[in-house]
């Protein structure tokens, strides 16, 4: 072994592939996935190529992870409070708001989610691989819908499971939309339009499903 790993500890396999992932993650979003290769992320992790293609087959293989970390870190917390709520038209603002938030964060993970869909769009067995891990935020949804409708909160005229896709397909392009600078697409724009959507969808008032609904006295 030369170069610089010659002065690192030795660190276990899961440690080490942990920092690859890691290091794919930075250089993704800087560069996007295109113009990402092995010696990028070796060197952005300060390993030999040999050490990256040691732990991973491909920057296809390298970006699956890269996602599968991203969802547990932007999407965890989230899931987790909207489970424990008990009110499904909060836990599903709970749920949305956070996907067009104006922060370096949320702009972050729509780079990486556009990247991504676009790799794998000649592979889909790729993206289904990793379909249960990722699709974690569209699975929350799906169970959000199910106790709005077995409240008779919703009512909605297709299965849980079409409007959680449906609702995911709008969002996802809504996002991508707002990342390519699309003039007066805002975030404030895009919440609106995810609750028109919704409200449309599930049998209730924009107004109440977007939080904006007066209390009643």
């Amino acid at each position: 072994m030369s170069g610089p790993e010659q002065t690192r500890v030795r660190q276990r396999p899961e440690v080490r592939r942990a920092m690859i992932v890691e290091a794919a993650r930075a250089v993704i979003v800087r560069n996007g996935v295109g113009a990402t290769g092995l010696r990028d992320i070796a060197a952005e992790a300060d390993v030999s190529v040999g050490t990256v293609t040691y732990h991973f087959g491909s920057v296809v293989e390298i970006l699956n992870e890269v996602v599968v970390l991203e969802t547990e870190r932007f999407y965890g917390a989230i899931v987790a409070a909207v489970d424990a709520e008990p009110d499904p038209v909060a836990g599903i603002r709970m749920l949305v708001e956070p996907l067009f938030g104006d922060t370096e964060q949320v702009r972050q993970h729509w780079r990486i989610w556009s990247d991504y869909w676009t790799a794998v769009v000649r592979r889909p067995e790729v993206a289904a691989e990793y379909a249960e891990r990722i699709r974690v935020w569209e699975a929350c949804l799906v169970r959000v819908v199910r106790r709005g409708v077995e409240a008779g909160v919703f009512t909605p005229a297709e299965s849980p499971e079409v409007v959680a896709l449906k609702l995911a397909a709008y969002s996802d392009g809504v996002a991508t939309q707002i990342a390519q600078g699309v003039p007066d697409l805002t975030n404030t724009v895009a919440l609106s339009w995810m609750w028109t959507f919704l409200a449309h969808e599930l049998g209730v008032a924009p107004a109440r499903i977007g939080g904006t609904a007066a209390t009643p006295l």
